[in-house]
């Protein structure tokens, strides 16, 4: 999560078209209101007994909502789109979208830890301090140590040990004020001083550990905890399947067709909406947020591990299908 605060450029959201704010903003409200709705056909036969009707929804709207950036990122730079306007304007509706997601997730478990909207105020208004915090009076001042200690090439020590010690400040903290450690450690990314070379050595020394340990273990320990032999009944597989098509509605056709509606080509429109149903690395860490919770019992899970697999995979080839396809009909034009 810290890597992936650290992608995320503000000043591209802070100077986002208002195209990418339509369309990054119904692709969270269109599948979260879409989630919420299938959570009150699931409750009784999936919530795990004691989690409110209120904690399930939430976490079932927000797993829907998710757009993963990262992978999304990948993408569009494995496909050489990153300096075409539609790379540009996806990468800027995942990062508005991934904020929007996160500052979601970060109330939806303030919430469930608190028992209630009313109490769970008071950790939304330190998590809110702690951002304006971070954003203004510790981003600027790390902007300035690193000015004065970032070389052509290298990076002073002591920068780098500020880094790391802020990380694990920051994830402790909001582990304290009852958020979680993630969102910590994505905040903590998110301030790092905007210096592109400062930001390649910092990525490449913590995916030297992230990548090779953390990461695989993070992806052994979820498939530990997906128990498909738990779906063995009919009506099972068919909730899943009824997940799986919510997710993809509300995701792909969301933004597909407000896309299209605010003037994007067809081609354009559908590309965007393939590439924002990625959902991928986001997408397991919000469910085992819910799990470590309570609020997601292991049926649910296995479900919605599988919804995040499905619309993750799905996504290379639905690009390469729309491209096809208008190529054809480009052609048949002709």
């Amino acid at each position: 999560m810290f890597v992936i605060g650290m992608e995320l450029d503000l000043s591209k959201i802070k100077s986002k078209t208002h195209d990418a704010i339509i369309i990054s903003q119904v692709s969270i409200i269109f599948p979260f209101f879409l989630g919420t709705c299938v959570s009150y056909y699931i409750f009784r036969e999936l919530a795990p007994k004691d989690v409110s009707f209120l904690s399930f929804a939430l976490f079932i709207g927000i797993s829907m909502s998710i757009t993963a950036f990262p992978v999304l990122a990948r993408i569009i730079k494995e496909r050489g789109l990153t300096k075409t306007p539609l790379g540009v304007l996806a990468i800027t509706c995942a990062a508005v979208d991934d904020v929007t997601a996160w500052c979601l997730l970060a109330a939806a478990i303030a919430i469930v830890k608190a028992g209630s909207i009313t109490s769970s105020l008071f950790t939304i208004g330190l998590a809110i301090v702690y951002i304006v915090i971070m954003l203004y009076i510790i981003k600027p001042w790390l902007q300035k140590i690193s000015d004065k200690r970032m070389k052509a090439e290298t990076i002073d020590k002591t920068v780098i040990g500020i880094s790391f010690f802020l990380l694990l400040l920051s994830a402790y903290f909001t582990e304290i004020i009852g958020i979680h450690a993630l969102f910590g450690s994505f905040i903590a990314g998110v301030v790092m001083p905007n210096n592109i070379r400062f930001k390649e050595i910092l990525t490449d020394k913590v995916e030297d550990v992230s990548t090779i340990l953390l990461l695989p273990i993070f992806f052994a320990f979820t498939g530990l905890r997906t128990q498909i032999g738990l779906l063995n009944e009919g009506h099972l597989w068919l909730f899943c399947i009824l997940i799986i098509s919510v997710a993809i509605t509300g995701k792909l056709a969301g933004s597909a067709f407000t896309a299209r509606i605010i003037g994007r080509t067809w081609k354009d429109s559908l590309s965007i909406g393939a590439l924002m149903n990625t959902r991928g690395l986001m997408e397991l860490i919000v469910l085992n947020i819910g799990y470590d919770l309570g609020v997601f019992g292991p049926e649910i899970f296995s479900m919605m591990v599988l919804m995040a697999l499905f619309t993750t995979f799905m996504t290379g080839p639905l690009l390469d299908s729309i491209n096809f396809s208008f190529k054809k009909l480009n052609r048949g034009n002709i």
